[in-house]
């Protein structure tokens, strides 16, 4: 007889897609806006409210896309912008990916 693993909390709550793939519901919420506003430039915190995260998750989660070269940062005079890198080998991937992601809840 083979015994169970135990399992911590609600065994029922599921994992959301973007999670799991992209480790994060932070990330995986930013990915989605700036795939879906491609082209378009967003101030931290604009993306910020836009997802509903504190300050702090969204700028270490910019630095992780930014690092990547996933995610464009343009400075201003008096502000730092943000965009989706349309140029970088993951963005068709990506925008594939979010496309089916965002139909799911994060």
């Amino acid at each position: 007889m083979k015994h169970k693993k135990p399992t911590r909390g609600n065994k029922s709550r599921e994992i959301p897609y973007g999670v799991k793939l992209f480790g994060s519901i932070s990330r995986a919420r930013i990915l989605a806006l700036l795939i879906s506003r491609a082209g378009q430039q967003l101030y931290q915190r604009e993306i910020m409210y836009e997802i509903g995260f504190p300050l702090q998750p969204v700028q270490r989660e910019l630095q992780n896309l930014l690092d990547l070269g996933i995610v464009k940062k343009v400075s201003t005079l008096h502000r730092v912008y943000y965009e989706i890198n349309t140029s970088s080998p993951f963005f068709k991937p990506l925008r594939e990916i979010c496309g089916f992601t965002l139909e799911q809840k994060f």
